[in-house]
């Protein structure tokens, strides 16, 4: 195994920072929406570092032992995936004395803290590229992006060079250029010796060039041999997971089996389902996938078409089963709310946390942590899935101990037994 050992052990709870909680022990500067306002694309609700310092003890009450945060790098944009220098905490969320305080906190009570590294692109605010807007072909910088011909058209036109998706506001680096490849790996170096535990990869599937990847992980791993680097991979993710890129990757495979089986209107039959899990989780790769059913780039649970109780019950109790480190989208366990992007990233309702602690999501989080953290087969555990019709069986077995979640299909919803 090339990951490091302490995230199979692992449950991560994953934060979109500007809708998590706003502390009031940290005043920004400038207007906010009110907390539970509507989200869109472009508002702003304040939520910061402090908040959440203040809801660690909540995390870990939960069952979580580490954190994802989205990007909390200096950014115009509320979900901050538009880098404008990435060097420094969004002034929007606190103070660098505030992430080096989160960073403690978290680590007194046992969380690791794993933050969103953006290197594909950044924003059109990003010093370099504002360096280009305004100094044209004589910039010192032009080498730093694809650029296509002159002047750029940035707020207007067609975009006469690489952007995400050919976005405007999101250049593409030139990861050739060896200036920006050293600035990239720097970035990653300043923030591991800051005390991080780990790097999720946004899109790093859009730099093609396994050559950045491997030296990533060789500028990283020494620094913290025990650091996780989990790629944002939706597809087939073996180029990746050769022992000298990512330890795993976010497992999309496995999360588009369960919503294709459980939550669509034209579900795939069992059969289908099983062969997609067995191939989400092959054997002997030795990396460890992060496993999710929701985060902010996805319709959350409780919204989706066909929904209800028992099948949200029976899609988080097969993610804590599967080999690999859960992931809860914030806010997941109290049952939110939340269709397609901007509106899955709605604000948490901490005023009505004792209410919705009561329902019955809640408790089942709490009981999947505790099952998860106590046994040891559901971590170290070979993974086989035995199937008889539309009756199927996950077992997991260590040594002698054995756990199976065996299920059948009676009527309209999945019947399962942990046995």
């Amino acid at each position: 195994m090339f990951a490091p050992a302490w995230v199979k052990d692992a449950i991560f709870y994953q934060i979109f920072p500007d809708r998590f909680c706003r502390s009031e022990r940290y005043h920004a500067a400038g207007k906010f929406v009110e907390w539970g306002s509507k989200p869109t694309r472009e508002n702003m609700f304040g939520g910061n570092l402090a908040g959440i310092e203040d809801k660690l003890t909540y995390i870990k009450e939960l069952g979580a032992n580490a954190i994802y945060l989205c990007p909390i790098f200096k950014s115009n944009s509320n979900h901050r995936y538009h880098t404008v220098d990435y060097f420094e905490i969004d002034p929007v969320l606190g103070t660098l004395k505030d992430f080096d305080s989160l960073v403690k906190k978290a680590h007194k009570l046992g969380l690791r803290i794993i933050l969103d590294g953006v290197f594909n692109h950044c924003s059109r605010g990003f010093f370099q590229f504002n360096s280009l807007m305004e100094l044209g072909p004589n910039s010192p910088y032009v080498d730093w992006f694809h650029v296509k011909g002159w002047p750029l058209n940035a707020y207007s036109g067609k975009p006469n060079y690489e952007c995400w998706w050919n976005f405007p506001a999101l250049p593409k680096f030139n990861t050739d250029c060896a200036e920006v490849r050293e600035y990239l790996f720097s970035v990653a170096e300043y923030w591991t010796k800051r005390g991080i535990d780990g790097w999720r990869l946004d899109v790093p599937n859009e730099i093609n060039d396994d050559s950045f990847w491997q030296e990533f992980r060789r500028r990283v791993k020494a620094i913290n041999p025990e650091a996780y680097i989990v790629g944002e991979i939706w597809d087939a993710p073996e180029r990746w997971l050769q022992g000298d890129q990512y330890d795993g990757v976010m497992n999309y495979l496995f999360r588009k089996a369960v919503m294709k089986y459980l939550f669509d209107k034209a579900p795939i039959t069992t059969e289908e389902f099983c062969e997609r899990v067995r191939a989400a989780f092959p054997e002997g790769r030795g990396d460890i996938p992060m496993n999710l059913l929701g985060s902010h780039d996805t319709t959350r649970l409780k919204s989706q078409p066909c929904a209800g109780w028992e099948r949200i019950k029976f899609a988080l109790t097969l993610m804590f089963f599967m080999p690999g480190a859960p992931c809860i989208y914030y806010g997941e366990e109290l049952g939110m709310l939340g269709g397609k992007d901007p509106d899955n990233r709605r604000s948490v309702p901490w005023e009505k946390l004792p209410e919705m602690q009561q329902e019955p999501v809640y408790a089942l989080v709490k009981e999947l942590t505790e099952m998860r953290s106590s046994n040891p087969v559901l971590r170290d555990g070979k993974m086989e899935i035995v199937r008889e019709g539309d009756t199927f069986s996950v077992v997991r077995t260590l040594g002698r101990k054995k756990m199976t979640l065996a299920v059948t299909l009676t009527g309209s919803d999945p019947q399962f037994e942990i046995k």
